[in-house]
């Protein structure tokens, strides 16, 4: 039996078929970081970037990407979400990214939290790559998922 939800019983990719499922509260979260030089970090928390407040940036980004992710992944359903929000924090060498988003429906949230936070990453990285070309994003996971026939699952 193909583990895999989204190739049928010939190994063709398709769309899952969730119609006859059942609505339930279903919820995601993912994180990932993006790793820079002092400087671009420093002008990032203090709000000095030469584009502006780049955390305010990245997490509109990070909601609309999320809204959006049914458009941008080829196979995942368009998604009425209840809620979405994208949170930062500074580490030694880094800013991280914490997506969330929630909804009752019949599919998962996962991957509209993951391209939240992949998306609000790479805006950090456009506000702020006249102060370093060479930053890193990097980590980019699912940390917990909870809700549907599979329950909850959370990261070791």
């Amino acid at each position: 039996m193909n583990k895999l939800t989204h190739l049928d019983s010939r190994g063709q990719a398709h769309m899952v078929d969730v119609g006859g499922k059942a609505g339930t509260a279903r919820c995601a979260t993912a994180t990932g970081r993006i790793r820079m030089s002092a400087e671009a970090l420093s002008a990032i928390r203090d709000g000095s970037g030469p584009k502006g407040d780049v955390l305010a940036a990245a997490r509109i980004a990070g909601i609309m990407a999320a809204k959006k992710t049914g458009e941008l992944i080829p196979l995942c359903h368009p998604l009425a979400l209840d809620a979405v929000t994208v949170e930062f924090d500074f580490e030694a060498d880094a800013v991280r990214a914490t997506a969330r988003a929630s909804l009752t429906g019949k599919t998962g949230v996962e991957m509209e939290a993951m391209t939240a936070t992949a998306i609000a990453l790479l805006t950090i990285y456009d506000m702020a790559k006249a102060l370093d070309k060479g930053m890193v994003v990097e980590e980019v996971r699912l940390l917990e998922k909870t809700g549907g026939k599979s329950g909850t699952w959370r990261t070791e």
